[in-house]
């Protein structure tokens, strides 16, 4: 197994049609946040397929991968280092880890992000320091900040809320759609853990927090409730 042959596999599964669609819903039009990004139209089952079957190339492999103009080859690549870092040792791990954040420019669309960043970033800094978040969500760039808010899934798994709740108050009046409907996302997971303490940190911010991430933050609210945080009077 070579990347020439994981590279002609893709290219031999082509969906014009169906990437036709995609680059509509990955937002690759000129001025989209994945202007220029190319896609074959592979469904995501097809690539994880892809990805365990090629999960032993070699890291430069990897990394000639994470750096394609090719949506699916960028996706696979970090399927192949997510499954790598989970079985890994320590220092695989750190590996792995610092290529990613080396990488943030190219895991350029939510659906890379979201499929990576808990499970490496968040995973790696579980028992470590994690000042590395507040720098990612201080970035210009818009995939370095979701990831930071994104990363600290791990930790919501884990019943660690304080980090979510630090980075969504950096992001909190974020501009950008896809950071909002993350930080929602984020603050309902911990809801669904602990709602009173999903609503202590609302009620600092709901009045003034985009509606987008008010909106994610409180679905799974009582509709009651959920009308009230709306009309910012509570």
């Amino acid at each position: 197994m070579d990347l020439q042959s994981l590279q002609k596999e893709l290219k031999e599964l082509e969906d014009p049609q169906k990437a036709i669609f995609l680059q509509r819903f990955f937002k690759t039009g000129k001025g989209e946040y994945a202007h220029g990004d190319i896609l074959y139209g592979i469904v995501v089952p097809t690539q994880r397929r892809i990805a365990a079957k090629y999960h032993t190339l070699p890291l430069d492999d990897i990394c000639s991968l994470l750096t394609s103009k090719i949506h699916e080859e960028r996706l696979i690549a970090l399927f192949i280092i997510v499954h790598r870092f989970e079985k890994g040792d320590d220092n695989e791990k750190k590996q792995i880890y610092d290529l990613y954040l080396k990488s943030t420019n190219y895991i350029n669309n939510w659906d890379l992000v979201d499929s990576s960043a808990a499970k490496i970033v968040g995973a790696y800094l579980l028992n470590k320091p994690r000042t590395i978040l507040s720098t990612l969500a201080k970035s210009q760039l818009l995939w370095d900040r979701r990831i930071a808010i994104i990363s600290t899934y791990y930790f919501i798994k884990n019943n660690q809320f304080e980090d979510t709740f630090k980075i969504a108050g950096i992001l909190i009046n974020d501009k950008h759609d896809l950071i909002q409907k993350a930080v929602g996302w984020m603050l309902r997971e911990v809801g669904n853990r602990d709602n009173p303490a999903e609503e202590k940190f609302l009620e600092k911010y709901y009045k003034t927090m985009p509606r987008t991430a008010l909106r994610y933050a409180i679905e799974k609210f009582p509709e009651k409730v959920r009308k009230v945080y709306l009309k910012g009077k509570k």
